[in-house]
């Protein structure tokens, strides 16, 4: 049963033993980064996987969005909440956010769960590239694109609130003229499979162990993080979960706080042996 607002008792659960951390948008607010479903976030509807590949109208839509929304998000830095997840001492980090902050925090050991917004890869070749090549050969195709549209409003995931995209140019693989997609995993498309079998390994190791599954930012509403809530609780293993809002794993906490993250988890690296928040 969720008992909510136990701070201190869920702090001193998670301040030793083993530990496997699940993130969220909501970790990522305090770094300029919108989420999707905190207190006042807007409704949105994301592109999915079968929107993206239905055809050059969709993607155009998508690149369009995507160029806007990216500039900002690569200025992004880590916040304090991020900066303490990678002083933790975690067995593994499972992040959901595409935003490349847990890696610029020097998290060390890090499965990004929804893949990384930068990086591309074609859908025809396979080849992965860096966004920020794509990035300048946007730039080159559309001049002026950013500049005419430097108002419009951020959304989660590199997106913007942009509707006019009909004059965008999307450029296609550099190496065969192939459709780019980001390397994420969008709506409607399957995380891989060894992703997902390093994170339920690392959560199935927790039993027994007087471990801790800690759950941070995150409102679980999709399956790809809710899973791995379930399969702790099954086990018998402690979950804590840490977030402004309740979750779809409210149900299913051992102890639920609801806080924001850049105050919580500097608090909780402060107080685990031997860790120390830079």
């Amino acid at each position: 049963m969720s008992l909510v607002g136990e701070r201190d008792a869920a702090l001193e659960l998670c301040a030793s033993g083993p530990l496997v951390v699940l993130t969220g948008a909501g970790l990522s607010t305090d770094s300029g980064i919108p989420d999707y479903r905190g207190p006042g976030a807007p409704a949105r509807m994301p592109m999915t996987y079968q929107e993206f590949v239905s055809g050059p109208a969709a993607q155009q839509r998508y690149w369009a969005r995507s160029h806007l929304g990216w500039a900002r998000m690569r200025r992004a830095e880590p916040n304090a909440g991020h900066r303490a997840v990678a002083a933790l001492g975690a067995d593994l980090v499972i992040t959901q956010n595409v935003d490349g902050l847990h890696e610029a925090a020097g998290t060390p050991a890090l499965v990004a769960l929804h893949g990384r917004i930068a990086e591309v890869c074609c859908l025809a070749c396979r080849r992965t590239t860096p966004r920020a090549a794509l990035q300048q050969r946007l730039e080159a195709a559309n001049p002026g694109w950013a500049a005419r549209h430097a108002d419009v409003a951020a959304r989660p995931d590199g997106d913007v609130a942009l509707e006019d995209t009909a004059d965008f140019v999307v450029p296609g693989c550099a190496d065969c003229g192939g459709p780019l997609k980001p390397d994420v995993v969008f709506f409607g498309e399957n995380v891989p499979k060894p992703r997902v079998e390093r994170c339920y390994a690392a959560v199935d190791r927790l039993a027994g162990t007087g471990g801790t599954l800690l759950v941070a930012g995150s409102s679980l509403t999709v399956m790809s993080g809710l899973r791995f809530v379930r399969r702790a609780a099954r086990a018998g293993t402690p979950v804590v979960v840490v977030n402004r809002g309740t979750t779809r794993g409210d149900d299913l906490a051992s102890y639920k706080v609801d806080a924001g993250t850049s105050d919580w988890l500097p608090a909780l690296a402060a107080a685990r042996p031997g860790e120390r928040v830079s």
